[in-house]
């Protein structure tokens, strides 16, 4: 089951403009390794269950996974083949809004060479590019 909101104020939005880089949850909070993005762009509630799973099948299970962006935008779009006019279509999708900096994931509880086999599984099934980074050593 894709991810979406509960409820939400507004049924559909504008799509808005990305721009600037993150401003929040750019560092490694909660697990060893994270999955920075080095791009822009909207990543699906379907893309980001496909990572989960992807990445929970290539650490067996024994990793703990945390999911560090949710799609809260919808996304509409008009049926093919239709006339213009007659309104904004119905919501197709929903996505989350990334800039680059945004840690998208973070794995705990496994070494280095896991993370990285899980994180290039995930990367294969984002569509912006990523990249792999690690928790800093707190002082």
């Amino acid at each position: 089951m894709a991810l979406m909101p509960k409820r939400t104020k507004h049924r559909k939005v504008m799509r808005g403009r990305l721009k600037g880089n993150a401003s929040r949850g750019q560092k490694v909070s909660f697990g060893d390794f994270g999955l920075q993005s080095l791009d822009y762009g909207w990543i699906t509630g379907r893309q980001i269950e496909a990572s989960r799973i992807a990445a929970n099948r290539a650490c067996g299970g024994a990793a703990k996974i945390w999911i560090r962006i949710f799609p809260h935008k919808p996304v509409s779009s008009k049926p093919l083949e239709t006339r213009m006019g007659k309104g904004k279509g119905d919501v197709d999708f929903w996505a989350a809004a990334v800039r680059p900096g945004t840690v998208l994931f973070e794995l705990g509880g496994v070494n280095e060479d896991k993370a990285k086999l899980a994180f290039k599984r995930v990367a294969h099934k984002m569509p912006i590019k990523v990249r792999m980074v690690r928790r800093l050593p707190t002082t």
